[in-house]
C-alpha cells in the first residue's frame, strides 16, 4: 500500500513539474531570411505562453516604372516589436510534438517601423517613405533539427506613412497586409 501511495505521489509531482516546464523558452536568438529580406531576432519570455519578439533587419521591394530602364530593387531598415501568444504549446507537448525554441502556432500584434535612414538600391537617389504599421497576425513556427527553423504568417492591419517628411502635402494611412515565409537559424 505504501509503495502504491509513493508511486502515485511521485507520478503527480512529475506531471506537475512537467506541466510547469512546458512553455515559451526564456530567451532565443536567431537570424531569418525570406523572399524579401533578412532579419536578426530575439524572443524573450514574458509568461509561460507569451514572448516579446524584437527584430532588426532589412526589408526589400521590387519596382518597375516607365522612367527607368530596368526593374528597381531596394533594401531598407526595419525595426519590429511583436508580442506573441503561443497558444498551443501545452497541446503539442501532450501529443509528443516538439516545442523546442517556441515551435508552435501563435497570434501576435506586429508593430514595424521603416525609417528613412538609408536605402540600398540599384538606382541613385532612391529613398523610402518612413512608415509605421500595426498588424494582428496568425502564424506557425517549427524547427528542423536543433537549429534550423521555418515560419509562416498572415495578418492584416493599418500602415501610416510619414509622407510630409518626404515632401508630400499630407501623411497617409492605409490598409496593409502582412504575409511572410521565412527560414532561419537559431543560436
Amino acid at each position: 500500500m505504501k509503495a502504491l501511495l509513493l508511486t502515485l505521489i511521485l507520478s503527480a509531482l512529475t506531471i506537475l513539474t512537467y506541466a510547469q516546464d512546458v512553455g515559451v523558452v526564456p530567451s532565443t536568438f536567431g537570424i531569418q531570411a525570406g523572399p524579401i529580406g533578412i532579419w536578426a531576432h530575439n524572443e524573450t519570455r514574458l509568461s509561460p505562453s507569451i514572448a516579446l519578439r524584437s527584430e532588426v533587419g532589412f526589408s526589400s521591394s521590387i519596382s518597375s516604372s516607365d522612367y527607368f530602364d530596368n526593374t528597381g530593387i531596394q533594401m531598407f531598415p526595419e525595426l519590429t516589436l511583436e508580442p506573441r501568444w503561443y497558444y498551443n504549446l501545452q497541446k503539442r507537448a501532450q501529443k509528443g510534438k516538439s516545442i523546442d525554441g517556441n515551435s508552435g502556432d501563435f497570434f501576435s500584434l506586429k508593430m514595424s517601423y521603416h525609417p528613412d535612414w538609408f536605402t540600398i538600391s540599384n538606382y541613385e537617389d532612391k529613398g523610402v517613405m518612413s512608415d509605421l504599421s500595426i498588424m494582428p497576425t496568425w502564424g506557425i513556427r517549427r524547427h528542423l533539427g536543433k537549429h534550423f527553423t521555418y515560419e509562416a504568417g498572415i495578418g492584416a492591419g493599418y500602415r501610416y506613412q510619414f509622407a510630409k517628411q518626404a515632401g508630400f502635402a499630407k501623411n497617409n494611412g492605409e490598409f496593409a497586409l502582412n504575409l511572410h515565409l521565412r527560414i532561419g537559424y537559431r543560436f
